[in-house]
């Protein structure tokens, strides 16, 4: 069953198309990630699905229902992580969530608060001023507040910039265990070829406003072999595709240049469609 359906989605800014008619279906309890450069129109999609921006044109439906952004019933069904981290600084951990949970009218408020520290792994910080949190126990924060009112959908826009490399991994565990123990239907955007793999069932990859490819990451990467040799020439790096290792470990005895073989990522399947890398 689909938890989202997208069709035809179209927004405008000033002229410029930031996102082109685009559609797709999330299936309930799933996770899919929009994988793409800056500026492929990722967010703008999330902040039309949560009702920040108006689309220009298309269609937004929640379990078969419209989407109304003045719609309180669906909107409390959603919970939204921004990009940036927008807690207040001066606060603890715990009033942070205590105002959120009053500004919007939150059940059983210090029930939930209670569960989202515990869940988060934020109850031994609840006293701490927000604005001396590590990054990832920022990030930690701000998605125990979105999931206060116990959302069936969450939205994640780029969860793990600018975290390090361990801290970014632990969010990642954190984030599986919400889709997997709240059984959270999860629409995440990402420009980190690994985060796209690990995390999600489907990947969806947004370039220039448009979807050009759709699929799990292994259906993306069977697209243009399922192994690839990198060859190392005249400073450049070129890379060939294969469906077997062992016709790539053929073509490798063949070459008088330094190569490698390894495994097909998404970023080849980025390469192949757009002409270039995802962070150029």
């Amino acid at each position: 069953m689909n938890k989202i359906t997208v069709r035809s989605l179209t927004k405008l800014f000033g002229g410029q198309t930031a996102v082109d008619g685009i559609s797709f279906d999330v299936e309930e309890g799933s996770v899919l990630a929009l994988l793409g450069p800056n500026g492929a129109g990722k967010t703008t999609t999330i902040n039309m699905l949560t009702g920040l921006t108006i689309p220009a044109s298309g269609e937004i439906r929640y379990d078969g229902e419209e989407f109304d952004p003045q719609n309180k019933r669906i909107k409390r069904t959603i919970g939204v992580v921004p990009q940036h981290n927008n807690v207040d600084r001066d606060l603890t951990v715990y009033q942070n969530l205590k105002t959120h949970a009053v500004l919007f009218g939150v059940d059983r408020a210090e029930e939930r608060i209670a569960q989202a520290l515990d869940f988060s792994g934020l109850s031994a910080h609840a006293g701490k001023t927000a604005g001396n949190l590590s990054g990832g126990m920022k990030r930690r924060l701000i998605i125990a507040r979105a999931l206060l009112h116990d959302p069936f959908v969450l939205f994640l826009d780029e969860p793990t910039v600018g975290l390090d490399a361990s801290v970014r991994r632990t969010m990642w565990d954190f984030i599986r265990s919400i889709n997997q123990e709240k059984q959270c239907t999860i629409l995440l955007t990402t420009h980190y070829i690994e985060e796209a793999e690990l995390l999600s069932d489907r990947v969806m990859i947004m370039d220039k406003a448009r979807i050009v490819a759709e699929g799990t990451a292994a259906e993306l990467k069977a697209r243009v072999g399922k192994w690839a040799l990198d060859i190392y020439r005249n400073g450049r790096t070129e890379t060939e595709f294969f469906e077997t290792r062992e016709a790539g470990l053929k073509r490798l005895a063949s070459l008088t240049e330094t190569a490698s073989i390894r495994e097909t990522n998404l970023e080849d399947v980025y390469l192949t469609i757009t002409g270039r890398r995802i962070d150029a």
